[in-house]
């Protein structure tokens, strides 16, 4: 089952979601079939074509957004004059209500990549009656496990990329929060140093996580790059503004699944993404009985042509639960 073929937005749009930020989105599909929200991963790395492709045009209002400072929404990540206070979680999912209610959508199923997962999660465990369905891949929760694991844990599997990625990093910082002390370099007023930490980031980020071509590609742009460090190692250094502190193992995605009870399901997960060690897609998906779990096998982050025929059948199958 092959995705969709390519589509145009048929309107767009900047909204002002305060704070000094315009977020940008975009429509396709059927105006009048069901509502359907796109959470790209990241977070900061902007949305593009190729994921309206997994909805029907016919049956499908697909919504996307630049979340706050990636893609097209300004101001950019990349500039440092960039506020990135008033970038957080709690941001964001105001953010998606006002575009809601700017749209007028009632309820919508929400979509989400990586990071847009974890968005997607919580979104639908603190505004569950706006949330219809999840289709989500490329899992993951936001705990503070899953960024050690990420950052320091896969040390000893990539050691020499490691080594290359703590020698950019102040020595007295190389035994505690890494992403905090990427971070930290991200915000220096001296910009070599922002470049350098930016190239440290996104090249670990490559070793880790095998990425498809394009993705790669986009981390030879100089702005993506620092723009997507930056919010990167912005989240994952304050425990993704998700308030669970360093003493709660499961996070509070995982500690709040039973919120989910009452909402339908999809997680598509590669049996290879690094995430699995620590075995909280399957935990997710036991804590949220209106789930399904459907396993890749030899994928990862990306769960590639079968996890795209996955994504494809599981919105085809809620395309039909509209109305």
């Amino acid at each position: 089952m092959a995705r969709y073929p390519e589509i145009e937005p048929y309107d767009h749009g900047m909204l002002d979601v305060g704070d000094g930020n315009r977020v940008h989105w975009e429509t396709s599909g059927n105006p009048h079939g069901k509502p359907a929200l796109v959470l790209h991963g990241g977070p900061g790395s902007g949305t593009g074509p190729n994921l309206r492709r997994y909805f029907d045009p016919a049956a499908y209002r697909i919504v996307m957004l630049d979340q706050r400072g990636a893609g097209r929404s300004l101001p950019p990540a990349s500039d440092p004059a960039t506020d990135m206070s008033v970038n957080t979680t709690a941001h964001l999912m105001a953010d998606l209500e006002r575009l809601r209610a700017h749209l007028a959508i009632e309820r919508w199923l929400v979509w989400g990549v990586s990071w847009g997962s974890v968005l997607g999660l919580r979104y639908a465990q603190t505004h569950p009656g706006v949330v219809s369905e999840l289709v989500l891949t490329g899992v993951a929760t936001g705990s503070n496990a899953e960024v050690a694991l990420l950052t320091r844990g896969l040390g000893k599997i990539f050691p020499e990329a490691f080594a290359r990625f703590l020698a950019e990093l102040p020595p007295g910082e190389r035994d505690g929060n890494l992403a905090a002390a990427c971070n930290g370099l991200l915000e220096s007023p001296d910009p070599e140093v922002r470049e350098r930490a930016a190239r440290a980031w996104t090249d670990w980020e490559t070793a880790i996580i095998p990425a498809p071509p394009g993705s790669v590609a986009r981390f030879q742009d100089p702005d993506f790059r620092r723009g997507f460090a930056r919010t990167v190692t912005h989240y994952w250094g304050n425990d993704h503004f998700l308030g669970a502190g360093e003493d709660d193992a499961a996070g509070v995605v995982l500690r709040d699944a039973h919120l989910l009870t009452g909402i339908p399901g999809t997680l598509v997960q590669g049996s290879l993404d690094f995430g699995n060690l620590l075995g909280i897609v399957w935990r997710l998906h036991h804590a949220w009985p209106d789930s399904e779990l459907v396993i890749v096998d030899e994928a990862g982050h990306d769960a590639g042509a079968a996890g795209d025929d996955a994504l494809v059948a599981a919105t085809d199958r809620y395309a039909r639960r509209h109305g």
